[in-house]
């Protein structure tokens, strides 16, 4: 059992390694989900190896007896090994606890592997450190990426759908200009961020902006403009594009996920421990000269 009662999208995201070191470990067990709200099964349902999902209500307090059954389903059902994939989550602590597991292992951080690994801070990453430590396995192996596990299927959708979207055959940067809180950037920095890839990159590329679920544009929807709930068939459209820009948010997560070149740009958040990680992918701290270091990240991607 996999404990990270978080409905965050990118917080489940960031459990897609561990889930897959572990398969690589147990490649005949079978992983129980303990998740917070109901983006787990669609994340999820390509993971052949998960079993049950344990959804808490994303508002406990409304839904008490949902809320509380979820638990004692949890409770009643036995585990060989029980992990909590965020020490620093109470309700993980507790699930773990509770749980009837043989192993239990409540926090997955290190301080040791933290001062031999420069990546260890990493929310994806240092999970997988630990689990390599506490299993006796070689530690230093390249760690998985984060994967929504599209399938063919499901790529091609995305591939078919973008190539009518622009009408024609160039290639596509996609943009996402939302973020929550003190994360989201001021409409002047994207209108001058589209300004100068449009300049450099016009004749060769696309530029389009992906809408949150809020429908909020700060281009003010002046570019052509994709909107879509739909988690899976977001994600195959991404994939099937040549590179993302946003924010530090749970869609970077989500582009990362979907296998596209993502550049996430960090001001406020820590860089080290959510950026997107893989020779394709890049953070860049906004506090300096940023917009040079996106075309150059480009331009050496063509």
């Amino acid at each position: 059992m996999v404990s990270r009662p978080n409905s965050r999208l990118g917080n489940q995201l960031l459990i897609t390694p561990l889930l897959q070191e572990l398969s690589d470990i147990f490649p005949e067990a079978q992983i129980d989900l303990f998740v917070r709200g109901g983006l787990a099964p669609i994340l999820f349902q390509n993971y052949t190896n998960i079993d049950t999902i344990f959804k808490l209500p994303g508002r406990p307090f409304e839904h008490l007896i949902s809320y509380f059954s979820i638990w004692l389903r949890l409770i009643m059902t036995h585990y060989d090994l029980a992990i909590n994939a965020e020490s620093g989550s109470s309700s993980g602590r507790l699930s773990v606890k509770f749980a009837h597991a043989k192993y239990k292992v409540y926090d997955l951080s290190d301080n040791q592997l933290e001062k031999l690994y420069s990546d260890y801070r990493h929310m994806a990453k240092h999970p997988v450190y630990t689990l390599r430590k506490l299993l006796d396995r070689k530690i230093d192996l390249p760690i998985h990426p984060l994967s929504i596990k599209l399938n063919s299927k499901e790529k091609e959708y995305g591939k078919k759908f973008l190539q009518q979207f622009v009408g024609n055959s160039k290639k596509t940067i996609c943009l996402y200009t939302y973020a929550t809180g003190n994360k989201c950037y001021s409409k002047d920095l994207w209108r001058t961020l589209y300004a100068k890839l449009h300049e450099h990159f016009d004749n060769n590329y696309n530029i389009i902006e992906i809408l949150p679920k809020e429908n909020i544009s700060q281009l003010d929807f002046t570019i052509p403009h994709f909107y879509s709930t739909e988690i899976r068939n977001l994600a195959g459209l991404l994939s099937a594009s040549d590179f993302f820009i946003s924010a530090d948010c749970g869609m970077m997560h989500l582009a990362t996920a979907s296998e596209v070149p993502t550049i996430g740009l960090f001001s406020t958040t820590n860089r080290i421990c959510y950026e997107p990680y893989g020779p394709k992918n890049v953070g860049i701290n906004t506090h300096e000269t940023f917009i040079s270091k996106i075309i150059t990240h480009i331009d050496a991607g063509n």
